[in-house]
């Protein structure tokens, strides 16, 4: 890794960024490995509002050295201090696809490891959750149910969307219904 002569503004930056950082959420599939992977949008997702609130910005330059591909990953502060790495894979093919491929993976995986951001799996995670929580897991499916209470109006129509709620969603939205209430009676 290679640095600027100080990284004292940008250690500082990155550590408040990362505190506020989620996982790269696993949402492509890779039906070769029958697995899923965080791509490279899910990474910039994670990183972009953080990044921005804490003045770090990123690029990366791809570049080719003794037949394979380098990325250089470069983070930098508003203070003009910077580190940076670099990431180096063999093409997969001689071609343009397989250059193609081995940059955006190098890519992917430089930024990750730059950031400091994990791939969320969310199968492993509903698992380690499983054995934390005694609570069911919201779903993309529920979610819906939050932008009911974030746009209630009233709290009686607070009352409602709750009382439309079976058991297992109560224990999972009770928190939800309590700041939806708080915001209503503000």
């Amino acid at each position: 890794m290679n640095t600027s002569e100080s990284i004292k503004n940008i250690a500082t930056a990155l550590a408040k960024a990362q505190g506020e950082m989620t996982g790269a959420v696993k949402d492509q599939d890779n039906p070769f490995f029958k697995s899923s992977y965080a791509d490279l949008a899910a990474v910039i997702r994670a990183i972009s509002a953080p990044f921005a609130n804490h003045g770090l910005s990123f690029s990366q330059s791809p570049g080719f050295e003794e037949g394979r591909i380098v990325v250089t990953t470069r983070i930098m502060h508003t203070s003009g201090e910077w580190i940076e790495g670099e990431t180096v894979l063999p093409p997969t093919k001689n071609d343009a696809q397989g250059y193609g491929s081995a940059i955006t993976y190098a890519k992917r995986y430089g930024l990750q490891a730059m950031a400091g951001v994990p791939s969320v799996d969310d199968d492993g995670n509903a698992a380690v959750e499983q054995k934390t929580e005694t609570q069911p897991k919201k779903t993309r499916k529920t979610k819906a149910i939050l932008q009911k209470f974030e746009s209630a109006e009233s709290i009686e129509e607070l009352a409602a969307i709750w009382k439309s709620l079976n058991k297992d969603q109560h224990a999972l939205y009770e928190d939800d219904k309590n700041q939806a209430k708080e915001r209503l009676a503000a």
